[in-house]
């Protein structure tokens, strides 16, 4: 499921809704198994050193005292607001290579069968759970993406997006890995899926039987707190988006089309 996807088709609509500004665009508008494109995930904070911290202690402590009896009649004060979550882009592989994959020949093996993620496996399944666990998600921008209609028997190319014509984030989760032998360092990303069993638009799709799939589109409010929530509280955010906020339309790719004279 979702094995392709549609990349923005601005160069702006990354800043306008997404808050990054990549470096140099996706080439490609379709993004497949192993193509490069990108990832927006949160920028790493600094951490106080253990020095800055003791160098607070001692000058509260002094003040502590003098401080606590007042403190009990005063009116509470408002809690500070946590600072701006920082993202970036980054350009990444689509297909997943966990860390500790040995050689560049399996990670070419798995990649391509590592797109997806599920959200009630990520945290379990071998190749994804490290990347879980360490908080390593991201937010992939999309246009569109793609499912296949076999209701008819015959699988028919639909191109899934937002009724309002607006871009898609949909949650993900993203591996560092480096090739033992050359050094190079590859980013890869999968992107989490939600049941869509009782989905108006998306129970259609995929093999007749199957349990249904979809990508886990994130509401646009909540990218910060998904990509620093922490680990416990993740899982709330992976939700079936409703279904009339999608529509989906059939389009016809180029091994689709009969040459002139063709015959059935």
């Amino acid at each position: 499921m979702s094995s392709q996807y549609e990349n923005l088709p601005q160069p702006g609509d990354y800043a306008a809704f997404f808050k990054v500004s990549p470096v140099e665009v996706p080439a490609e508008r379709l993004v497949r198994a192993n193509r490069l494109s990108g990832m927006v995930r949160a920028v790493a904070q600094p951490v106080p050193s253990d020095a800055s911290v003791a160098d607070v202690a001692s000058v509260a402590a002094p003040l502590l005292e003098s401080t606590v009896a007042a403190a009990a009649d005063a009116v509470p004060a408002a809690k500070p607001k946590a600072p701006p979550v920082q993202r970036e882009w980054v350009p990444a592989q689509f297909g997943f290579v966990a860390h500790w994959v040995k050689s560049a020949s399996d990670a070419r093996l798995r990649a391509p069968k590592q797109l997806v993620a599920r959200n009630d496996t990520v945290s379990t399944v071998q190749a994804y759970r490290d990347a879980w666990l360490a908080g390593q998600r991201c937010i992939i921008p999309m246009q569109a993406f793609f499912e296949d209609d076999l209701r008819s028997g015959k699988p028919v190319f639909t191109r899934i997006s937002r009724v309002d014509g607006e871009p898609m984030g949909v949650a993900g989760v993203w591996s560092r890995w480096q090739d033992p032998d050359s050094g190079a360092e590859l980013i890869s990303y999968a992107m989490l899926t939600v049941n869509a069993n009782s989905h108006a638009l998306m129970h259609r799709y995929q093999h007749p039987g199957s349990e249904k799939r979809m990508p886990a589109i994130l509401n646009e409010g909540s990218y910060d707190a998904w990509l620093t929530a922490r680990q416990d509280k993740a899982r709330e955010f992976l939700r079936a988006y409703p279904s009339n906020w999608l529509t989906a339309n059939p389009v016809e790719r180029k091994q689709d089309k009969k040459p002139k004279g063709w015959l059935g």
